[in-house]
């Protein structure tokens, strides 16, 4: 049902049952190490508890949905899954909501606060990575020729996207990298990879991106190593400049040198994916040391892409009529 502001509501009356102990929702946040990851869960469930019950999450709220039956708290689950449905949100959107309702129930479930699960409630489906193709190489050098390297800010940028490019790094990879990540001796940089909780791994950098690096560093002449590896040049000076702020860096040169195409960050590492894909005739096995993909199936999505493996197959199937 909708209510007057036009949100949607499953119930006007609290179906939950009354009891309050511990704060399972803050103790579920506090368990997720990505600040990130924590922020969208603390929102989702904010959305799903407003939506069922026009409440705002209290920890009393939240044990007495964990103590409801488990054919009523899934009936419920299903039923704010469907209005997500008719909302007309994407299936990525709606399998997060999920997610950050199933984890609070799993961590309830964990430390005995709750005694069923949402294992039957399936995700919608979702056909991962459509468009992997990115932009050619040719286009980026147009990119890399937009920063003035004679400024601080030109030479910041350069190295940005050179990094972005070489090493088909994630926003938030560089993001995080502090200036002791960074080996100009040994060409290495040490990166928090997704998914990887504390432990960094090292990547191996090639000598034109050191050298933009080193020139970045050099004109900045900071001292402490301890300091962000990027850092913003204004309105403030000095902040470590966010995954937000290399995405509008990578869209305001893409827009400048006359790039019709949506760029962003994550669209770079498609890029050099599909361009390392090229140059090595599909060597995944390769290419995945430097996506560091998890699933190599995930890199067999892009090498069908590249190589328009549908498209290939088709055209034979037609010669032979």
């Amino acid at each position: 049902m909708s209510s007057a502001d036009g949100s949607h509501s499953l119930s006007l009356v609290n179906p939950f049952a009354i009891a309050a102990e511990r704060d399972l929702l803050a103790e579920l946040l506090v368990d997720k190490r990505n600040k990130s990851t924590r922020h969208e869960y603390a929102k989702d469930l904010k959305k799903f508890f407003m939506s069922v019950c026009s409440e705002e999450p209290t920890p009393a709220l939240v044990v007495q949905f964990l103590q409801m039956d488990r054919y009523s708290a899934v009936t419920l689950v299903l039923r704010y899954k469907a209005v997500l449905i008719d909302q007309g949100l994407k299936e990525a959107t709606v399998n997060r909501r999920l997610a950050a309702i199933k984890s609070l129930v799993n961590y309830a479930y964990k430390v005995g606060k709750c005694n069923w699960t949402l294992a039957d409630i399936k995700s919608e489906k979702i056909k991962p990575y459509r468009d992997t193709t990115g932009i050619s190489p040719e286009a980026f050098k147009k990119m890399l020729a937009m920063p003035d390297r004679e400024t601080i800010k030109g030479k910041r940028d350069y190295a940005l996207l050179r990094l972005l490019w070489a090493n088909a790094l994630r926003r938030e990879e560089i993001s995080h990298c502090n200036i002791e990540d960074l080996d100009l001796e040994a060409r290495t940089l040490s990166i928090l990879g997704k998914g990887r909780g504390t432990q960094k791994d090292n990547i191996d950098l090639h000598p034109k991106t050191c050298n933009a690096l080193q020139d970045w560093l050099w004109d900045r002449k900071e001292l402490d190593i301890k300091q962000p590896l990027f850092i913003s040049l204004r309105p403030y000076y000095g902040h470590r400049l966010t995954g937000d702020g290399i995405r509008k860096m990578v869209v305001a040169h893409a827009k400048e040198a006359g790039i019709s195409k949506i760029v962003s960050p994550h669209k770079i590492r498609h890029s050099s994916v599909t361009a390392a894909l090229d140059v090595s005739g599909g060597d995944v096995r390769s290419v995945q040391k430097l996506s560091r993909h998890a699933n190599l199936n995930t890199l067999m999505i892009y090498d069908d892409n590249r190589t328009k493996a549908q498209g290939r197959i088709t055209a034979l199937l037609e010669d032979l009529v």
